[in-house]
């Protein structure tokens, strides 16, 4: 089974030098960063990340960063709390060895959908991650496709907020489809604000899935709003976790007369039966991005594209001062 990667962005600018921009990366996602430092003309920083025989981890940089400007690129992926601990040991290194800046650099951030309390006596632990990111010492925070946007306002430190859709939708108007037929389809109410951008730049209607969540990970959908007879479907969403939502939701827009279905993403999390699920589904091709590796046995229907080169020009920007969100325009 071969897992396509692509980078389908072509360079912005010119890189100026960045002789002093430090890349490191724990262990969650170490590719990913090797490809960013490739693409910044530079390489990831010496650093021993290890366990102890008890689990505890251990850090320790291979070489002086004092007043330089540090980006730690790590994903809290699964196993989610290993990882995210690992990040904030590493951030605590940096700061106590005199690092000028620390940015965080989470591809993708965990503990996100837990953003509000719906019932009484729930955390809410995408603050919690935040404070603890705070706490160790991180002076910023570069994260891609939150699952909420309010999540930056947890924050104190600087939060800069950079979107996968660009990189989506370039590799969607590469297959060449005639507009007329497509239409850009929500899985659930919640994700009409994003599906409605894709429909904007693919300059396509929209459609919406009547979604109800039975408990977590467990959903219904009930019918569709919109016209997808006779159509090309891409449904839209931040991640797929087990796959149900976005498995569920194809087969009901095929039994509405959809001629073929694609789902996009920027967070493949893929857990529990979720690569089964989109095998057996009616699914033509899974789009999504490299936030997180894909664990062994992946979908052959999985599509995974490179948001090094997009992560990396965020990088540029902000280390000299420059817009991140005229990325985006």
């Amino acid at each position: 089974m071969v897992i396509e990667l692509q980078r389908v962005l072509e360079p912005e600018k010119t890189i100026k030098s960045t002789h002093d921009i430090k890349i490191f990366t724990g262990r969650s996602h170490s590719i990913l960063a090797e490809e960013i430092a490739e693409h910044l003309g530079t390489t990831v920083g010496p650093m021993i990340v290890k366990n102890f025989s008890d689990g505890e981890i251990y850090v320790q940089i291979q070489e002086s960063i004092r007043g330089d400007e540090v980006f730690i690129v790590q994903s809290i992926c699964d196993p989610v709390n290993k990882n995210l601990m690992e990040l904030l040991i590493m951030i605590d290194a940096f700061k106590r060895a005199s690092a000028k800046d620390i940015t965080a650099v989470i591809p993708y951030y965990a503990y996100a959908r837990q953003d509000r309390k719906t019932a009484g006596r729930e955390a809410i632990s995408a603050k919690l991650v935040a404070d603890l990111l705070t706490t160790a010492g991180a002076s910023r925070v570069l994260a891609m496709d939150l699952h909420t946007g309010q999540i930056q306002g947890y924050f104190n430190i600087l939060v800069d907020h950079i979107y996968s859709t660009p990189v989506l939708i370039d590799y969607i108007k590469k297959k060449g489809l005639d507009n007329d037929n497509v239409v850009a389809v929500s899985p659930d109410a919640g994700g009409v604000e994003r599906t409605r951008i894709f429909a904007k730049k693919l300059n396509c209607p929209i459609a919406i899935v009547d979604k109800r969540r039975k408990a977590h990970n467990v959903a219904e959908v009930e019918n569709v709003i919109g016209d997808v007879r006779g159509k090309t479907c891409f449904l839209i969403d931040d991640m797929i976790d087990t796959a149900g939502t976005i498995t569920e939701a194809s087969k009901l827009l095929i039994k509405e007369g959809a001629k073929e279905v694609y789902a996009c993403c920027a967070h493949p999390v893929l857990s529990g039966p979720a690569m089964e699920r989109l095998e057996a589904s009616p699914i033509k091709e899974v789009i999504t991005t490299n936030t997180l590796p894909l664990r062994s046995g992946a979908c052959i229907k999985i599509t995974q594209l490179s948001i090094a080169q997009l992560l990396g020009d965020a990088i540029t920007r902000i280390h000299e001062d420059e817009s991140v969100s005229s990325l985006f325009s």
